[in-house]
Parts: structure tokens; C-alpha cells; sequence
């Protein structure tokens, strides 16, 4: 594959493609399988127990010899994650919400890269005095949380160009090569995706969730702020399930009013109850509702037809990567 960019240089890979994390979707086995696929890929450290975060990144550690990333979520304190995960031999994050600068710093002083996930301009213009290694420029259709302020096609270019240099990987509304072709072409070295790798085998979302992913389509998408708590609501694009229907008949009631809200739909793993309107997607071992949870997924959806391994995957991305650059040059030779 004819790309070799400021990402693949930085962090040795075959492809650039990044998948962003998937709550607890990304698993040891799921960033092993990245890994082995010659890309990388994103855990969601803030879904873990303070207690346990250490633990959980070692062994992912362990699954891809060290070449994967942790992702923080700064709503909130997490020094001590940061902390934990340094401790674990984590040297590659992603940052994003609330204010990085303290944060790059200690991953610097540690010899680590940072990634840091915007949605502005003003913002990436800010990048490389901060000390950031990598802008992710993230554009309105990605799933899940997103802060882009545009659509992806018009947020990039106007990010690159503000970026001072720092290189940019785009996200959002990417899901295969001729997404990959048409970011670089916009001034991107990689990409970021998440969706499309949810519908993955290696992946530790829930079965039914992947299958929601396949067989839904962009109209069955809605945006919301549903599944944040209060006074850490982030816009987020899931696909509409119970819980949200059941929400908008009742009138769209704000948090404290909302139908439902206490009701116990699942345990996490270390035995705390998981509430409705919780922001934790469902994972591969939950019982009990899990439809009721947030099926985060992006405007790519239509793209996706079926779950397929990493390795299928990445393979795919690949092959229409190749497909896009020989129609790019059949029309440049009037072929």
C-alpha cells in the first residue's frame, strides 16, 4: 500500500488507520487484532475502575507488545489514570475534553505521544505549542461523542491549515480506502474510525449491538445528549433504541425527569449497577437489557454490511485504497 505518512512513521505501521476506543469494546483481544493488522488502536481508559485500571492496560500491553494507545476522557479528574497507565508502560494517548495541557506534559516528561481530539480551528491552532504530536480532527457524522463543528470534508482542511505543521488524522464519516484516499487528499497522514470496527469479531461490544450496527441505516441515527449526566452532556449520535424512544414520547423530559431514570438495566463487570441512560455502550458479557444502553454509531453505517475479523477488514480498506487511487489516475490520463 503506497502510504507512508507522519502516523505510520510514528508508530510502525503498515496502514494508517487508527480505530478510536469503543468503551469496552476495545478489548486485549480487539487491540492484539490492530495490532497484528499492521494499524492500531485505542482502549477507552475512563471505562475503567480506578481500582483496575492499571491491571486492564498491562494486559492489553501484554496482547499487542505495547503498541496500542489509552484514551482519556477529561471530563473529570484522571491524573491517577494517566498515572496507571504510565506505571503499565503506556506511552501513546489520546486526550480529548476539558483542558490537556497538564496532562501532555507529564506524557512528555514520560517520552510519550499524544493525540488530541478536536473540533475547531482556534483549537488546532493551539496544538503545537501545547506539545501535541497529533491533531485527530473529528467532524460531525463520527458516532459516539464528537466535538467536531463541522462536517468532516469541510472541518479537515480548514484544521490542517491551522495546525502549524502538527500532523492531522481526520475522523468521522470514514469507514473504508476511498474515505482513507479522500482524507489524505485533504490533507490528512491517517484516519480514525470507530463504527466501522465495532461490527469486528475481535471486538468486545455486544453481539446484538454489532448486529444493530449491520442492519441499521442512517435514518434509524439520531443525535442527542441522552446518555451523559448532568453538567457533562457532549452531543453524541447513537442508534434510536428503547430507551430513546421511550424518552421523546415522553416529551423529551430533562435529567432528574426523564421516564425510567434509576432503573436498573445491568451490572459493569466489578459489580456496580448499570442505570438506565448510563453513557457505557454494551459490551460482549453484559446481561439483562442491553438494548437499552447507547448503540453509539456514525453516519458511515450505510456503509457497513456485515462483521468481519480486523484482519478482513483492514484488508478491505486496503484493496478500495488502491481501487480509489487507479480511478484517480484513469481520470488524470483520461482512461
Amino acid at each position: 500500500m503506497p502510504f507512508e505518512t507522519a502516523l505510520t512513521k510514528a508508530l510502525d505501521l503498515r496502514v494508517p488507520v487508527v480505530a478510536g476506543p469503543l468503551g469496552r469494546g476495545s478489548s486485549a483481544e480487539f487491540l492484539g487484532a490492530m495490532a497484528d493488522s499492521g494499524s492500531f488502536g485505542f482502549t477507552a481508559a475512563a471505562h475503567m475502575p480506578e481500582e483496575t485500571v492499571g491491571d486492564e492496560l498491562a494486559e492489553m500491553s501484554r496482547a499487542t507488545n505495547g503498541r496500542f494507545g489509552a484514551n482519556l476522557s477529561l471530563t473529570r479528574d484522571r491524573r491517577k489514570w494517566l498515572a496507571a497507565a504510565l506505571d503499565a508502560g503506556v506511552r501513546v494517548f489520546s486526550l480529548w475534553q476539558g483542558d490537556i495541557e497538564p496532562y501532555v506534559r507529564v506524557i512528555k516528561d514520560a517520552g510519550g505521544l499524544v493525540f488530541w481530539t478536536l473540533g475547531s480551528p482556534e483549537d488546532a491552532a493551539r496544538a503545537k505549542d501545547i506539545g501535541v504530536d497529533f491533531i485527530v480532527s473529528q467532524g460531525q457524522e463520527a458516532g459516539g461523542h464528537y466535538v467536531g463543528s463541522a462536517p468532516t470534508m469541510s472541518l479537515l482542511p480548514s484544521i490542517v491549515d491551522a495546525a502549524k505543521g502538527v500532523p492531522v488524522v481526520a475522523a468521522g464519516g470514514i469507514a473504508d480506502g476511498r474515505g482513507l484516499v479522500a482524507a489524505m487528499a485533504l490533507g490528512a497522514c491517517g484516519v480514525w474510525m470507530g463504527t466501522r470496527f465495532v461490527a469486528s469479531k475481535e471486538s468486545a461490544n455486544h453481539r446484538g449491538y454489532k448486529e444493530r450496527v449491520v442492519a441499521a441505516r442512517a435514518t434509524d441515527l439520531v443525535e442527542t445528549e441522552l446518555f451523559d449526566p448532568p453538567g457533562q452532556e457532549c452531543p453524541h449520535r447513537v442508534i434510536r433504541n428503547s430507551t430513546f424512544s421511550r424518552w421523546e414520547a415522553a416529551g423529551r423530559q430533562p435529567a432528574g425527569q426523564r421516564p425510567g431514570e434509576g432503573e436498573p438495566i445491568s451490572r459493569f463487570p466489578n459489580g456496580k449497577t448499570l442505570y438506565l441512560y448510563d453513557a457505557a455502550a454494551a459490551w460482549e458479557a453484559m446481561e439483562g437489557d442491553w438494548e437499552a444502553s447507547p448503540l453509539y454509531a456514525g453516519t458511515t453505517i450505510d456503509l457497513i454490511h456485515d462483521v468481519k475479523s480486523v484482519a478482513e477488514i483492514v484488508g478491505e480498506i486496503e484493496a478500495t485504497a488502491k481501487a480509489a487511487l487507479e480511478r484517480v489516475a484513469d481520470l488524470r490520463t483520461g482512461r
